[in-house]
């Protein structure tokens, strides 16, 4: 994780539409069973093996204005649409899909979306949507007509009840929605149900601050052990800003570092000054060690 030069691992021949080239990849998923990346390009899904030697994709899904991806535990494909304003689910090989959300025409109905980016599925299929355009989440239960709105949707702004122009989701098994509010520079947690969210990172202007963040889009990578759940967010320069997410025993709070000086002195002075902040009183620091091994092997398995 403290490496400063990246690996190219899909692309790096120019932007173009070549089976070598990338033209603004906009979110991309790894798929163990294959041990291969598949990225929403421009126009077109591809999947890039990780095996070493890989020179070029292939193409999976074409013609289409693909955003975000996701997959379910059956390796179901989910991919949002914002030409269509639609998510469908795919078998891998199938060109058409199901749809599964949206697909009523552009619009802020229950049974529509506006430019829909990043979607999350949990294991029983529901599909969250950041309904961008409309700025509100939405929730689509498995073989739904039309969603439920599950955050935002009191028009863009910066209040705890709104949102603007929401991009990447990620939803934990109690179902809050952690979403990255692009626009007011913050990350927001909903509880289920909630009426509002709670800013947990950012919300003070767009910066490079340890308490700012520029234009947050998405790259929610998670891993759990036991009751404790760690969630790296990724700023919009990747690997130039990280978040760290910590929750144990109901207290959550986030430590903010610098990947570069990703070590372990470097977060025991982030708590320090982070406990001012927050009603944590005590920190579990082999926890806090577990999760350094734990981001260190997500950025090995990345690369």
């Amino acid at each position: 994780m403290g490496d400063t030069n990246g690996q190219v691992v899909a692309g790096g021949n120019g932007q173009g539409n070549r089976l070598d080239q990338l033209d603004r990849p906009t979110d991309v998923l790894i798929d163990k069973e294959t041990d291969s990346l598949i990225i929403c390009d421009t126009e077109r899904v591809v999947r890039w093996s990780r095996r070493s030697g890989t020179s070029q994709g292939e193409i999976l899904i074409d013609n289409i204005d693909c955003w975000g991806l996701a997959m379910d535990d059956q390796r179901y494909l989910y991919i949002s649409n914002t030409n269509e304003n639609e998510v469908k689910r795919y078998q891998i090989g199938d060109k058409n899909g199901t749809l599964v959300a949206g697909g009523n025409g552009e619009g802020a109905g229950l049974n529509q979306l506006n430019y829909p980016t990043f979607i999350f599925v949990d294991r029983q299929q529901t599909v969250y949507v950041s309904d961008n355009n409309n700025h509100r989440v939405m929730k689509w239960n498995k073989g739904a007509k039309e969603g439920i709105v599950v955050a935002g949707d009191q028009g863009g702004g910066n209040a705890l009840t709104q949102l603007s122009y929401p991009n990447g989701l990620f939803v934990d098994t109690l179902g809050t929605i952690y979403v990255a509010d692009s626009s007011n520079h913050r990350v927001m947690r909903w509880p289920k149900g909630g009426k509002q969210g709670t800013v947990i990172v950012g919300g003070n202007g767009q910066g490079e601050g340890a308490n700012q963040f520029y234009n947050p889009t998405g790259g929610f990578i998670t891993t759990e052990k036991n009751e404790t759940r760690y969630i790296l967010l990724l700023n919009k320069n990747l690997f130039i800003s990280t978040y760290l997410f910590y929750t144990h025993q109901d207290q959550q709070f986030v430590i903010h570092v610098q990947v570069n000086n990703i070590e372990l002195y470097l977060m025991m002075r982030l708590i320090q000054r982070l406990l001012k902040y927050t009603s944590v009183k005590h920190i579990d620091y082999q926890l806090l060690i577990d999760s350094l091994d734990k981001l260190r092997e997500i950025a090995k398995k990345k690369n």
